[in-house]
């Protein structure tokens, strides 16, 4: 199988800040994704490791076919560092008609204790330069389990602001968990 590398919705594909790159996601990175997110599991909404076939189908059956979608339902991208893949996330939950997208991020779990607030803060701002400029949304949000204080300060050092807190919103290890929601709108 030949994974594309292009996804139609987007007049550019490649988007740096200094040594740094997002690149749609590569079938090379799968297996560093499915480990990331095992180690991760945490704090995502994934209810189960994830296998190897699971993870070959998923990007087989489901990921290449969102390269040749005029509005997928997620663009996901390869983050790298000086062209090794560090991370990986995107562009999830999509409403095209409202013009927002949920913003989607996991890095190496050995690079999270030194890098996390340096690694997010690129990402987002590469990231924002996709969802706002090329694809013209209003607004970007992150959802997240109220797991993670560190990623809120992060957030809010990137100028998001807190949109939501649903309390008790799922269940986590035996007790519910409030989901928190930071947003930035578009300024243009």
């Amino acid at each position: 199988m030949q994974f594309p590398k292009s996804y139609k919705c987007l007049t550019k594909n490649v988007f740096r800040k200094d040594g740094f790159k997002i690149i749609p996601i590569r079938f090379q990175d799968r297996m560093d994704v499915m480990k990331w997110r095992n180690e991760q599991i945490h704090h995502l909404r994934q209810d189960k490791p994830i296998s190897v076939a699971v993870q070959n189908s998923y990007f087989e059956n489901v990921v290449a076919k969102l390269f040749d979608e005029d509005k997928p339902s997620q663009i996901l991208f390869s983050f790298l560092e000086n062209d090794i893949c560090i991370g990986y996330g995107g562009l999830v939950h999509i409403n095209w008609s409202d013009k927002n997208a949920e913003i989607s991020f996991i890095m190496n779990t050995e690079l999270e204790d030194i890098f996390f607030s340096k690694y997010w803060s690129i990402y987002l701002e590469v990231l924002e330069k996709i969802g706002f400029d090329e694809l013209n949304y209003h607004k970007l949000f992150v959802y997240a389990f109220d797991l993670r204080p560190h990623l809120f300060i992060m957030l809010e050092e990137n100028k998001y602001f807190l949109d939501a807190r649903l309390k008790d919103h799922c269940y986590f290890r035996g007790s519910f968990k409030d989901v928190v929601i930071y947003s930035k709108i578009c300024e243009k």
